[in-house]
């Protein structure tokens, strides 16, 4: 399953912010891996819309698996401070319906997934 979610940053943080994710911590990446997240990026945009996607077999589970590591709890503490809302930035998620996924409409049809030359 692939899922997204949005948040919101504050304007004032988008820098520190972004820094934070450019190497973030050994032990969170192998929780998340470990927690079954998969595919995981993360966009933000200027004015502080964040938009994650990632993929898992089931997202409660994920979030769960999470919740019980001891990197989590640290990293979410950290981040709390960049996000426009106050509390944990993870349970803060806004979880955005998938409309459409070329790969599976092109299955769907029959059609290849790769291009055809």
């Amino acid at each position: 399953m692939r899922y997204c979610f949005i948040n919101r940053v504050r304007p004032d943080a988008l820098e520190e912010y972004t820094e934070a994710h450019a190497a973030v911590w050994p032990q969170m990446l192998e929780a998340l891996r470990d927690s079954g997240w998969r595919n995981y990026s993360l966009y933000l945009s200027q004015d502080g819309l964040l938009v994650g996607h990632f993929e898992a077999d089931d997202y409660a589970a994920a979030q769960e698996a999470m919740t019980r590591t001891e990197v989590n709890p640290r990293w979410q503490a950290s981040m709390e401070r960049f996000f426009v809302d106050p509390g944990n930035p993870d349970e803060g998620f806004e979880l955005l319906p998938e409309i459409f996924n070329l790969e599976d409409q092109l299955r769907a049809a029959g059609l290849p997934t790769e291009p055809q030359h």
